[in-house]
């Protein structure tokens, strides 16, 4: 027998008519969304903004008003001060050429050479025979040079290789083997180019130079400690160096450097002069005293060929003995800090 089913309360049954679910079937699940991808919306609208911008821009081209585009200069460098030009160097050319050129041969290489330094010059014509002098002489060398407001002379002594008889033929007389040319021309600065103005002018040896007023005036006595201590230098020094060295005679911190191939196998001191009486004095003075000193001497070589030489130096007393503290056209290399002066560097006083 089937058993009864216990009866329901009416609000049951009205729930069971009811067409609705139930709320809690009504609660929403979480479903995942998926979005559409960016990039190629992004790559459409480039492409279709860049189609659009260029008959845009095109026209805007076309019909803006015209405008003028200023861009500045650059600045030109700053020019460097041209120095005039040496001409001594142009003349010391010129007159070698010139003594080689040939006139009889005027299209040689020599004669477009002196033409080219000078357009208009005459060359010397040598006669075709076997008793002319050589062509050309030896060595060229620009002796003095006077400038003037844009203009300038050089004056050039030329050496031959040998003396040339001043008649062919005639008596046994040479010519000088220095003859001096004097070249003339214009120009030479940075507006105005160097030119030479003809053919250079024979003239006389200029005149000796002046002889200096008498620096050292006090004799060194023969014997005395600076006289000895000179000797002493001067042998070590044209001995190479060798036989002690030339520390021993320096001033501290100086450095000089000897002759290494002096050929003298004898060395005589001739005499010294002083420019100070401090220095003839037998007793050496107080530390720090100074002179400048002139010391001849002979040298004589393996041949017996003597050699008149000449030396100034500047002594300084130390320690109750002299030292060389400046050796004049001597290499000297100075102490770290010491400034060069004019008798160091070669240059007379």
């Amino acid at each position: 027998m089937t058993p009864t089913p216990p009866p329901r309360s009416r609000r049951s049954r009205v729930a069971d008519r009811s067409p609705l679910p139930s709320l809690r079937k009504l609660r929403p699940e979480a479903v995942p969304v998926r979005t559409a991808p960016h990039g190629p919306r992004l790559v459409r609208l480039a492409m279709w903004s860049a189609l659009g911008a260029g008959p845009v821009a095109l026209a805007a081209t076309l019909f803006a008003p015209p405008t003028a585009v200023v861009q500045a200069a650059p600045a030109p460098p700053p020019s460097a001060e041209l120095a005039p030009a040496d001409p001594r160097g142009a003349a010391e050319l010129f007159v070698d050429l010139w003594l080689h050129a040939d006139g009889a041969n005027s299209d040689s290489g020599i004669a477009a050479a002196v033409r080219a330094l000078a357009p208009e010059v005459d060359l010397p014509k040598r006669p075709r025979s076997t008793d002319a002098p050589a062509a050309g002489g030896g060595r060229v060398v620009a002796i003095r040079t006077v400038v003037g407001p844009g203009t300038w002379t050089v004056v050039v002594a030329a050496l031959r290789d040998q003396a040339e008889p001043t008649f062919p033929g005639g008596p046994n007389t040479v010519g000088p083997l220095v003859r001096y040319y004097a070249v003339s021309g214009t120009g030479g600065t940075q507006d105005t180019p160097l030119t030479i103005g003809g053919a250079p002018a024979e003239v006389a040896a200029p005149d000796g130079a002046a002889v200096p007023a008498a620096q050292f005036t006090h004799r060194v006595p023969a014997g005395s400690g600076l006289e000895m201590s000179l000797g002493e230098f001067v042998r070590a020094y044209l001995g190479g160096g060798q036989g002690g060295g030339l520390e021993r005679y320096l001033s501290p911190g100086l450095r000089l450097s000897a002759p290494k191939t002096a050929p003298y196998v004898r060395i005589e001191v001739i005499d010294v002069l002083a420019d100070a009486e401090a220095a003839t004095s037998a007793a050496v003075p107080a530390d720090g005293t100074k002179a400048r000193v002139r010391i001849r001497v002979s040298g004589e070589n393996r041949l017996g060929v003597r050699w008149p030489l000449v030396y100034r130096a500047e002594v300084t007393a130390r320690a109750g003995r002299w030292e060389v503290s400046v050796l004049e056209s001597g290499v000297t290399d100075l102490p770290a800090g010491t400034s060069a002066s004019p008798a160091v560097s070669g240059g007379g006083r």
